[in-house]
């Protein structure tokens, strides 16, 4: 009852709300509220939407009112030029091969295409190929919308069209500048061109990764032909689709490694799930059955892989890659000047080289030039042999991880195992004609399969002493700080520069020092420190500036300028084996630089020459006279020095040949260039990663270098083995000097015979006579000779001796050294052993007013008497002291400078006395007898006869009586000496002596 008034009072209430009309007014106000809101956003989103379109479209017609509009003709151009390849020519028109050796391509017409790509290539690369207009717009929005949100996965949005745009009319520069214009111009395209017209343009273009030889193609007929050896009409729906999925990463999938072998079952794993993936859209797409499918899935792609073909890049790999390097910097600059830029525009932006990087690939890819060499066919076919075969480069080693040190280890292709990585010595040279700059051939390595570096052209390495001759010494000689027969002293020095980190001792090869050497003897010797010393009186200058940049050194850094190392080589980046030896050239061209080169020409495929190599005016490095100066001095090096196993290598010996050998810091590295008349040949042998070489490293490079010689010289003996020799300029003089000092001989010079002969620059021969050299009475002190004093003993000094000048060795700090017989030559034979090198610290030998300490160890030994030396300092000899017996007086019998003295006697007494420089004598030493002075023993007493039983008279008496006491009292009676008698003193010092 309760329960059902309840709910009457509810429906009734209810009933009386809704004829109210309350929920009908707040439902109408609700719906107008909403409804208005709705509109008003609908119209704002119109509104905006065409706002953005606006901006869209401003924004888009911004990026392409650069564009021109391409006619049919023009497109029709530049979509189908790809026919003509260019070629590659040795000098005197000798052919090479085709420049895109590395880039195969064959172009095949569609028809001659199997429909199995067609629809491969539609179905994984452009779903809507048939339909569109050239672009897909709902693509293109992903693609904006995932480049805005920076989304980690990008699908892309380009179709066929857009790609052969890419390809064919732009470049690959990733810019939305670059992305509107391929838009713009993929819709005219398909204005112009069927659908089919587009594919087959788009086949013929398209990369695929490498062929069986290891070389990168492109188009489809190359592709079917180097991956399955089959004709692209005849490729079947497994291959079609393996081939489909490359151009979306070539290098990724592709089954051929660099050199052409099968890569493994991992490398091979990513090509073949991409080519199941195009296998399944082409499912999808209806264009096969399943079983159709299914028998593809089933295919053994690997076993039916091409084998492999020789190509053009196989038999000139370093050179094929050179030319091309060479031709593509060329037309960047051919390019972009016909366009307007100049060379400051290229070197300030990146951006514009590396457009028209691409676009001079391009061109040399497809504009059928004919690309003209300076390279000699047969040297250079007869320096390949020559490094092949050669037998003699040191053994292979190790290479070691730069961090740890520990070998690297690799796994062995055939067995599995894992085994120590090892790599040989590389070699790098090169020949280059001194007048014009052509670069006649060269060696760019040993086996291009193991290493692409070409180490004559790449790959920059320090030049050890080869760099004496360019920054040192031709400079010195320039500026007249030294000339062929300065003197320099080899001394262990240690130098400190402004900038350096710390002292820098440059020690020289062989350890040691040699004393005073003339320039030429330091360069035809290589001694490090006279360059060093040498190139430190002209550092100041910036020798690199006024120099070595003249002369084409291309990696040098604001720090090599002010770095003494680099006196011996120590570049920071270093200098490859083409710049070292073009800077030696200089010398063969009479000081003036010639930039090398090797690309004659460039003319299309109708004759017209778009570049033609005109070498600049050549750069006057060295005046005449310092040129013929460095030449003269660098013929001893194949004459008398580093290099002379050179001599006994060539075949033409007569040739007139000046060059430099050069070590790099700890054995890294070692260098032979040298010059004649009209060639320059440099040589370079090192490791790949740098450790030392085998000792007789550098008798092996000039062994290599002068093989290299001989074999150039069969095929062009007038070029590479002249009669003419360096002309000697005007202005060369020969003039004697002093060998101790490099100035003009003083009489006591030539009266020694320290004298030799060389040429010089008449502007700066030597003027002043010579002055090192003093005669005059000397003594001894420690085996350092010091000039007599007004009270030295006239029997210790050496009579009319030659010395060193005390005020040359101080006027060029010659004292200072540690030791200054450091300034006799190592090979100290002959008159050098006779020059005396005088102490000038004369405070050592100030009088202090005392005797000199005596000499001990006095003994016989054989048939001298020696002793050890006074412990006095400024003793200058001894005097030796003689008496016949045992207590008679002693007498002098001798003097000498040396701790011995030759005695005669076989019976005497002697002892020694030392002497100062001030003629003081010192106590005598302990005496030494020679001989036996011991008495006769008596004569034993008769025994007494038997007594007479008669009496006798007595006897008389007997003289005789005291002989015995006589003689038993004769040393009481005669006392010795005092002067014979050892003092306490003396006995105590001989006894701590002995």
């Amino acid at each position: 009852m309760n329960s059902n008034n309840f709910f009457y009072k509810f429906f009734n209430g209810l009933k009386n709300w809704w004829r109210k009309g309350i929920f009908q007014k707040t439902s109408r106000v609700t719906y107008d509220v909403v409804w208005n809101v709705i509109l008003f956003l609908m119209v704002i989103g119109v509104i905006g939407m065409f706002f953005a379109g606006g901006v869209g479209a401003g924004y888009f017609a911004s990026l392409v009112k650069d564009e021109e509009i391409r006619t049919e003709a023009s497109m029709e151009k530049d979509i189908y030029n790809y026919e003509e390849t260019s070629e590659l020519y040795f000098a005197d028109e000798v052919f090479l091969g085709e420049i895109n050796s590395d880039l195969h391509r064959e172009v095949i017409e569609l028809k001659d295409v199997s429909p199995y790509v067609k629809h491969a290539i539609i179905a994984t690369e452009d779903e809507y190929f048939e339909t569109h207009a050239g672009v897909v717009p709902k693509a293109i929005f992903r693609a904006v919308f995932q480049e805005a949100t920076n989304a980690s996965t990008k699908t892309g949005g380009s179709t066929l069209t857009q790609q052969l745009i890419k390809n064919q009319v732009l470049t690959n520069e990733v810019s939305f500048e670059r992305k509107a214009k391929e838009i713009l111009l993929a819709l005219r395209l398909e204005r112009f061109f069927e659908k089919d017209e587009i594919l087959e343009a788009y086949l013929n273009i398209v990369p695929f990764g490498r062929n069986a030889s290891g070389q990168n193609i492109a188009g489809i007929q190359t592709a079917a032909e180097g991956i399955f050896g089959v004709d692209a009409k005849d490729i079947n729906l497994a291959q079609a689709a393996f081939i489909a999925g490359l151009p979306q990463s070539p290098s990724y999938y592709t089954p051929f490694q660099n050199g052409g072998s099968i890569k493994d079952a991992e490398g091979l794993e990513p090509g073949l799930n991409r080519m199941k993936t195009v296998l399944q859209r082409m499912l999808e797409k209806d264009y096969i059955t399943q079983s159709e499918y299914d028998e593809a899935m089933n295919y053994d792609i690997v076993a039916n892989l091409a084998e492999p073909t020789s190509s053009p890049l196989e038999d000139y790999p370093y050179l094929t890659n050179e030319i091309k390097q060479r031709a593509t910097d060329i037309l960047v600059d051919v390019l972009a000047t016909k366009d307007g830029y100049t060379k400051e525009d290229l070197e300030n932006s990146e951006t514009l080289v590396e457009e028209y990087t691409i676009l001079a690939n391009r061109h040399l890819a497809q504009s059928g030039y004919k690309i003209h060499t300076t390279i000699d066919k047969q040297i250079y076919d007869k320096f390949q042999v020559l490094a092949k075969e050669y037998d003699n480069y040191g053994r292979d080693k190790a290479v070691r991880d730069p961090k740890t040190n520990e070998v690297v280890m690799v796994e062995n292709e055939e067995t599995g195992e894992m085994e120590v990585l090892m790599e040989p010595v590389e070699v790098g040279s090169i020949l280059i004609e001194n007048e014009t700059g052509k670069i006649l051939s060269f060696v760019g390595g040993r086996d291009f399969e193991r290493e692409q570096t070409n180490h004559a052209t790449n790959g920059p390495r320090p030049n050890g002493s080869t760099m004496k001759p360019l920054l040192v010494y031709a400079p010195a000689f320039e500026a007249g700080v030294v000339q062929p027969g300065s003197i320099i002293a080899d001394t262990n020095t240690v130098f400190q520069y402004p900038g350096m980190p710390e002292p820098w001792n440059p020690g020289n090869y062989a350890g040691g020092n040699y004393g005073l050497v003339s320039v030429r003897e330091a360069l035809y010797k290589s001694h490090n420190v006279p360059a060093a010393k040498t190139y430190m009186q002209i550092i100041n200058d910036d020798p690199v500036s006024k120099y070595l940049e003249k002369m084409g050194f291309s990696n040098l850094t604001a720090g090599d300028h002010s770095n003494p190392s680099m006196s011996l080589g120590g570049l920071t980046n270093g200098v490859t084996v083409e710049e070292n030896t073009n800077a030696y050239a200089t010398f063969g061209n009479g000081g003036k630089f010639v930039d090398a080169y090797m690309i004659e020409k460039i003319e299309t495929v109708d004759g017209e020459i778009i570049y033609q190599h005109e070498s600049e005016e050549p750069v006057e490095v060295f005046t005449p006279q310092t040129n013929y100066l460095m030449i003269d001095v660098m013929r001893d090096v194949l004459a008398r020095g580093t290099a002379t196993a050179a001599r006994a290598y060539l075949n033409n010996t007569n040739v007139d040949w000046a060059g430099k050998t050069g070590t790099s810091n700890k054995f890294h590295d070692t260098w032979f260039v040298a010059t004649n008349p009209n060639v320059t040949v440099g040589s370079w042998m090192g490791y790949d990663h740098p450790k030392v070489l085998d000792s007789g490293y550098s008798g092996r490079n000039v062994a290599f270098w002068s093989q290299l010689v001989n074999a150039a010289t069969e095929v062009k003996p007038e070029l590479m083995a002249p009669s003419e020799r360096f002309e000697r300029p005007g202005g060369i003089v020969s003039r004697s000097y002093c060998v101790t000092s490099g100035k003009l001989p003083s009489d006591i010079c030539s009266d020694l015979g320290l004298v030799s002969t060389d040429i010089y620059n008449a502007n700066f021969v030597p003027s002043e006579r010579d002055n090192s050299l003093i005669e005059g009475k000397y003594v001894l002190i420690d085996d350092e000779a010091y000039i007599v004093g007004e009270r030295t003993p006239e029997e210790f000094t050496q009579g009319d001796g030659v010395a060193f000048n005390p005020e040359w060795l101080k006027e060029n700090e010659y004292d200072k050294l540690d030791n200054v017989k450091e300034l006799i030559p190592r090979s100290n034979s002959g008159v050098w052993a006779d020059i005396q090198i005088p102490n000038t610290d004369t405070e050592e030998i100030t009088d202090d007013g005392q005797a000199p300490k005596s000499p001990g160890a006095v003994q016989k030994s054989g048939n001298n008497l020696t002793w050890n030396k006074s412990s006095s300092k400024d003793v200058v000899g001894y005097r030796i002291f003689r008496a016949s017996e045992p207590g008679e007086p002693f007498r002098l019998i001798g003097h000498t400078i040396d701790l011995e003295y030759n005695i005669t006697d076989n019976k005497a007494v002697y002892h020694v006395k030392a002497v100062d420089y001030f003629g003081q004598e010192s106590d005598a030493s302990k005496t030494v007898e020679v001989g036996d002075f011991s008495e006769p023993e008596p004569e034993p007493e008769p025994e007494p006869k038997p007594k007479d039983p008669k009496p006798k008279p007595d006897p008389k008496p007997d003289n005789d009586d005291n002989d015995d006491n006589d003689d038993e009292g004769s040393d009481e009676e005669n006392p010795p000496e005092p002067d014979q008698q050892e003092p306490d003193d003396q006995q105590g010092d001989q006894e701590e002596e002995e």
